[in-house]
């Protein structure tokens, strides 16, 4: 069966400063950009047959610079809908909450037209993108399957994929620029490999990245 390939984004403003980010766009910093730049020779080295992306433009620029080409939008795999949490980093909403965490409590309604979504929600959609997917992974001649988007979803996904509740999702920490591979042992999903980041700028180099870590 062909793999499956989930790759964050690289760091945000906000990713930067631990504030949830779900629908709200910003842009790759310098340093994010230079994350998924350096994704390009670790990702170059697989099979991929098939790509898709988050909406959202730091998903989508972070496929265009790792060398993602033809990447189909896939609405489903936007963030988690952090709803009245968007923008709100954990230290600030464990004023209030302190024995708050996300994969178990899901978060409080937002703005119109973000009510939020609980954990089962998150795994409900998360659900839906493997299924169509599914027919993807079980083509042999097919190549990798490759998703970028967002961390706590990514979790989520790799969770169900994995056969375990959402809320699993929180042991697999996903961090800006990295990768996570799962494959399968005796005709099951198993992990492979897990949050995998290319090499830094060697320096001397003139900007150019060194040898990707494998995944």
């Amino acid at each position: 069966m062909a793999e499956l390939l989930l790759v964050r984004h690289g760091e945000t403003e906000w990713s930067r400063n631990g504030r949830h980010t779900s629908w709200t766009d910003k842009p790759l910093t310098a340093r994010g950009e230079h994350q998924a730049a350096v994704l390009r020779p670790l990702l170059a080295a697989r099979p991929v047959g098939r790509v898709l992306v988050s909406p959202l433009a730091r998903a989508r620029r972070t496929a265009e610079l790792a060398g993602l080409r033809d990447a189909g939008v896939e609405p489903g795999l936007v963030e988690w809908d952090y709803g009245g949490y968007e923008g709100v980093t954990t230290a600030e909403i464990h004023r209030t909450r302190p024995d708050w965490f996300l994969f178990d409590d899901g978060v409080v309604p937002g703005p119109a037209g973000h009510p939020g979504e609980s954990p089962e929600e998150a795994g409900a959609r998360a659900d839906r993108v493997l299924a169509r997917i599914g027919p993807w992974l079980a083509d042999e001649d097919g190549g990798d399957v490759v998703l970028v988007g967002h961390a706590h979803f990514l979790r989520v996904l790799t969770a169900r994929r994995l056969g375990l509740p959402p809320a699993a999702g929180a042991l697999f920490r996903l961090d800006t620029g990295s990768v996570g591979r799962i494959g399968t042992e005796h005709g099951r999903p198993a992990l492979v490999a897990w949050n995998a980041a290319g090499s830094p700028v060697v320096p001397g180099q003139h900007g150019r990245a060194g040898t990707a870590v494998s995944v």
